[in-house]
């Protein structure tokens, strides 16, 4: 009897073992912590494809025009992100004063710049996503009728902060 109180007990000592550390780690308020989301640099397409999409979705939904991609969008979009972080501050306006129509111009974009979200965050691309769902503002961008383009990057720095630039345009 002893001897099976003995491998019962080990028993559950080892599935207790499995069960410890495989959650999520618990800050002081009860809530998970964050865990920081690093991007690789064989991600970057995938994770602007997995934006392309996850805005196509919210606009399929709501019978508007799906957006495409646009490489000078996306290079202003990059070269904003890049600013804000040398900024340490996340605003519409370039360290030189300039503004997203002013970064569409400078990589050569011929068509109008409708609108531009912005994010500092440590958030994936889906998180901030719905994050600029829930509010009217940055939401209204993303579903514009008109916008036909869209540019999407971001600059992450070495603490994983990441910020998330989305441009949207048409062309004329």
């Amino acid at each position: 009897m002893n001897r099976r109180h003995v491998m019962f007990g080990f028993a559950a000592l080892g599935l207790a073992g499995c069960t410890l550390g495989n959650g999520p780690r618990l800050g002081p308020d009860g809530l998970p912590l964050p865990s920081i989301y690093v991007i690789q640099p064989n991600d970057e397409a995938a994770i602007e494809y997995r934006m392309l999409d996850g805005v196509n979705v919210l606009r399929q939904a709501r019978g508007l025009t799906p957006l495409t991609l646009n490489a000078q969008l996306n290079a202003a979009a990059a070269t904003h992100s890049r600013d804000m972080s040398l900024q340490n501050r996340p605003w519409h306006f370039g360290s030189d004063g300039s503004s997203p129509l002013d970064r569409g111009r400078r990589v050569g974009y011929s068509g109008q710049i409708l609108g531009e979200n912005i994010s500092e965050t440590f958030e994936t691309e889906m998180q901030t996503l719905a994050a600029w769902l829930e509010q009217a503002d940055t939401r209204d961008v993303i579903l514009d009728p008109n916008a036909r383009e869209m540019g999407f990057a971001w600059f992450q720095e070495s603490n994983g902060k990441i910020w998330w630039t989305f441009v949207t345009g048409k062309p004329l």
